[in-house]
């Protein structure tokens, strides 16, 4: 047996986690001086409880190179069958258009941005989500989009709350779902529906009485089985009855198809996936979600809207926040903080190089090919199902030929989908060839035992081009804007694409020190595997003997998040962090319900708590009651034991952020676990601050019951400027039977609860992300990461203390990896509120930190472990100077109004202006620290307006005239 030293000599000298690190052993050394102290161990002994700190290392084992891993990994994806999938379900194979792919998709100028909070540095992104929503409206025929949704099932579940919340008012109502809806919507639509109390009745739209009271219905267009139904009847007859229509459709199915907003639909959602995104085995794809003008306030997500920056021109931003989780709390109707910025970027690129010619012509090939392949198996004596289709064909078939057609169909590498032994289904999409066409034509010939006596090329030659039916033909143009209809060349989208890119701040430009977000390095090699076909072109409902490869990183990966965690099971499946929280909750009212204890439906969370966690518990149905904190920030634990022994009868769980929200480890953890066990509750831990335990302390061994883990945080998966992400959820061992199930491929508990995404293991393709991390880091680069992450917000706290007070420090004086600057004093002293602190950053080329939250006036900044002392020092060198710049308003030698930061961003179009009134120089205004003449980003638009854009929403494309 090699020793730890001997065998740390076979490995490649090339550390990653000394890549990914980003101070150097001597910058460590003078940080730790900086802070008084020795050593990372005594920094570590002073912040980490010793109570909860683990005494054996993480067995993850020596970290690989980049080389290695990445030749692992891919001697891994090759274990992966990668068949052609016709089994269709809301997932199709498309083509990313080569210059999509290498610069948006690879590159991290789109994916390391933030979400668009600070929106002045984020106009790129803003502007091809606008674009994205103007694609939804104009597709669905419905007024107002969002920015896009975490998945299909999770859009119709979404809708299926708004009905409930404008029409749901009696409890006997329930909500119809048409059978003809792919059965993985169905399932996610019952999983969110049981805690609320809403009844699902699940028939044929074209039986269905209406004598049941119903408050909405779901409609799938085209259905599952590729049938097009006329729902005209069904909308009037629902309409009748004061119930609301949401219908999943097939996006690009409607550049040929009548939109259903036009025939009476209030909700319309569905996926974008099949515009231009990867398979992936589930995902990451956006959602989209559309509606009718009068419930813009109750849509879920973000809304990306237009209004006008302070020099009048046109600028984006988010709109109508006020209505989202984080503000409404317990009252959302909604969990959702993730969109899928960076697939709905994709998609939205993927119509702007095609414009709506393309995109139509890209419909037809599909309709064509299909048509084509009716015709054949029509010859062959087969049935189809239905008279209209766009394309996928329901086929009937012998029992007995059943099994030797899907066997013919394995031979050619070639899946089909079986609906039952009579009924098999074929869907083709953007890469079906004429070639396909035979070789599936083949296939049921060798099934049926006949001869193929003719060929594709005589079925076109008799054949007549076929036209949709009228009743069904779309008439109304779509894509009209002239965003649409530019940028078909090749160089025309580079450059437009590389425009929108300059407008937006990533970590590509500069640190990114968001508090509670954790915006580190999103390493190259990590992302590499992404775009391998062996994980990108792999349909999630495939047999599972084709994705052994999947299978093996799948369960590597949730060893990995096993040993680091300390719990029993982990579930991949949850497709963000709120989904995850959402989950959690989900698994912990189960249990009740197994034991007999359904009644326990009281939710403690503490005031400091982040805006998911309380929409989350009720949308799981539990009464939410908060808990106090003490002036240290900690959970009051006072105040918890008297609450949950006022509730003890009732309660059900305790939601608690560790390392606290407001970046301490409280000393207290174990005591407030205890208090709720010995209640009957179960303690759920957000695991956003997972970033500072790692390697020190496993959540699993000194409290919690179940845990998110967000993998778009601490384990390296890229935000993509606001999604995507993914939070597993990891439980211990009396909780690992109710893991989330799904209902095409066995995942979970015996007694799962019901699938919370589409795809059942999330968002697959991106898993790879953190499988390199953790591989390469190994235990001792994952340990060290988490001490210099501490490290660095120290430093920063440190450094920063004299000029902005620290709210909240632990018991001896230390923070966790982040800490919250108090600029309240500001507004009596200097009229300066923390926005002005958070433009003026943007002068200085920072993205400003975690703005008002988890305290209003407040900055919470988290460095993270992968920016250097350099960056620190060059952010800390800004923070300063611009508390010179206040000290300046205070002393009273600059008004109060105007000033460097309430004028702040300064654009390149005002600093350059001939006309100059302001009372500071230009330099001052743009050039404030002296980096910034060497390396400039220049906002693209001043500080935005943002009651003028909620008072008059405008959420698709302006005329281009706007913007002269």
């Amino acid at each position: 047996m090699m020793t730890n030293e001997r065998q740390r000599l076979l490995q490649h000298p090339d550390s990653f986690s000394l890549r990914h690190i980003g101070p150097r052993p001597d910058d460590i050394e003078e940080m730790l001086h900086t802070l008084d102290l020795s050593s990372l161990g005594q920094l570590i002994g002073r912040t980490v409880p010793e109570q909860i700190r683990i005494r054996d290392p993480l067995k993850l084992g020596f970290g690989l190179s980049e080389h290695d891993a990445l030749g692992e990994l891919k001697a891994i994806s090759l274990k992966n069958q990668v068949f052609q999938s016709f089994i269709g379900m809301g997932y199709s194979n498309c083509i990313t258009p080569a210059v999509i792919l290498r610069n948006v998709l690879e590159s991290p100028g789109w994916y390391t941005q933030y979400t668009p909070y600070q929106a002045e540095i984020a106009q790129g992104r803003l502007e091809a989500l606008l674009n994205f929503q103007t694609m939804i409206i104009d597709l669905t025929g419905l007024p107002v989009a969002n920015a896009s949704m975490l998945d299909e099932g999770t859009a119709a579940a979404e809708a299926m709350g708004l009905c409930f919340g404008v029409k749901g008012r009696d409890s006997n109502q329930a909500f119809f779902v048409s059978d003809s809806c792919h059965p993985q919507t169905i399932a996610v639509l019952e999983t969110r529906a049981e805690p609320l109390g809403i009844r699902i009745i699940l028939g044929d739209h074209s039986s269905f009485d209406f004598n049941e009271p119903i408050f909405g219905a779901l409609l799938q267009y085209p259905a599952t089985d590729g049938v097009i139904y006329d729902y005209v009847d069904f909308v009037q007859k629902a309409r009748a009855k004061d119930a609301m229509v949401v219908v999943a459709a097939d996006l690009l199915s409607l550049s040929l198809l009548v939109p259903p907003g036009e025939w009476g639909a209030d909700v319309v959602v569905g996926s974008s996936q099949r515009f231009g995104v990867p398979l992936g085995y589930g995902g990451p794809h956006a959602g989209y979600f559309s509606t009718k003008e009068e419930f813009k306030r109750l849509i879920p997500g973000r809304i990306v809207g237009v209004s006008k920056d302070v020099h009048g021109k046109p600028a984006i931003r988010l709109a109508l926040q006020t209505r989202e989780q984080h503000i409404r709390r317990d009252k959302a109707t909604s969990n959702i903080c993730t969109a899928q910025v960076l697939l709905a970027v994709i998609s939205s690129m993927y119509a702007v190089y095609h414009g709506p010619q393309g995109i139509r012509k890209i419909a037809e090939k599909i309709y064509w090919m299909t048509s084509l392949l009716k015709n054949g198996l029509e010859r062959m004596g087969l049935e189809i199902k239905g008279t209209a289709y766009f394309d996928t064909l329901s086929i009937f078939v012998d029992s007995d030929s059943m099994a030797p057609i899907v066997e013919a169909a394995k031979n050619q590498r070639m899946n089909l989908r079986v609906l039952h032994s009579r009924n098999l289904t074929i869907a083709l999409d953007e890469t079906t060839s004429e070639k396909d066409v035979h070789s599936l034509l083949r296939v049921f010939a060798e099934g049926l035992k006949q001869r193929l006596n003719f060929s594709v090329a005589d079925l076109i030659q008799s054949f007549d081009l076929p036209v949709i039916q009228s009743k069904f033909r779309r008439t109304t143009p779509f894509l009209t804007h002239p965003i649409f209809n530019k940028y078909h060349s090749e160089t025309e989208m580079l450059r437009y694409i590389y425009r929108l890119q300059s407008r937006d701040l990533s970590l590509a430009t500069s640190m990114i020190p968001l508090g509670s977000c954790t915006m580190k390095l999103n390493a190259t090699s990590e992302m590499i595997p992404v775009t391998w076909p062996e994980f990108g072109k792999i349909h999630p409902f495939v047999p599972v003997e084709q994705v052994e490869g999947y299978q093996i990183m799948l369960r590597q990966l949730t060893e990995m998040l096993v040993e680091i965690t300390g719990f029993a099971a982990v579930s991949l499946q949850p497709n963000a962090g709120s989904q995850g929280e959402y989950s959690g909750l989900l698994i912990i009212r189960k249990y009740h319900q197994s034991r007999g204890e359904s009644h326990r439906n009281v939710c403690l969370i503490p005031k400091s708590a982040h805006g998911t966690n309380p929409a989350s518990a009720a949308m799981a149905g539990m009464k939410i009651i908060v808990v106090d904190c003490d002036d240290q920030g900690n959970v009051n634990v006072e105040d918890l034991k008297a609450k949950a022994l006022e509730f003890r009868a009732h309660l059900s769980a305790l939601m608690v952020t560790y390392p606290s929200t407001h970046g301490v480890f409280e000393e207290t953890i174990r005591d407030l676990c205890e208090i709720i066990h010995k209640n009957g509750g179960q303690v759920y831990m957000d695991g956003a601050n997972m970033n500072a335990q790692i390697g020190l302390c496993r959540p699993g061994e000194f409290g919690p019951d179940v845990c998110h883990l967000n993998l778009h945080k601490t384990f390296c998966i890229p935000h993509g400027g606001g999604g995507p992400g993914m939070g597993p959820i990891a439980v211990a061992q009396h909780l690992a039977e109710f893991l989330p199930g799904h209902p095409i491929v066995r995942v979970g508990g015996s007694l799962g609860i019901g699938a919370v995404a589409s795809a059942p293991w999330g968002s697959a393709s991106i898993l790879p992300i953190s499988w390199m991390y953790i591989s390469m880091m190994g235990g001792e680069g994952l340990t060290r990461a988490t001490q210099i992450a501490i490290l660095n917000a120290n430093y920063l706290a440190k450094k920063l203390s004299a000029h902005f007070p620290v709210l909240y420090r632990g018991k001896n004086g230390f923070v966790a990896h982040e800490c919250i600057f108090d600029f309240r004093q500001f507004k009596e002293s200097a009229g300066i509120e923390v926005e002005d602190v958070a433009k003026r950053l943007m002068d200085y080329g920072f993205h400003a930190p975690t703005v008002s939250f988890p305290v209003a006036g407040t900055m919470m900044v988290e460095p993270t472990e992968s920016e250097s002392r350099e960056e620190l020092d060059r952010f800390c060198e800004a923070m300063i100077l611009i508390r010179q710049e206040i000290l300046e308003i205070e002393m009273g030698q600059v008004d109060r109004q105007v000033n460097l930061l309430k004028n702040a961003p300064h654009t390149a179009g005002k600093v350059t202006q001939t006309d100059w009134p302001l009372p500071y120089s230009r330099e001052r205004a743009a050039f404030p620290a002296p980096w910034l003449k060497e390396s400039k980003f220049w906002p693209s638009v001043g500080r935005i307006n943002n009651v003028l854009g909620d008072r008059n929403l405008i959420c698709s494309c302006l005329p281009l005239e706007s913007y002269q």
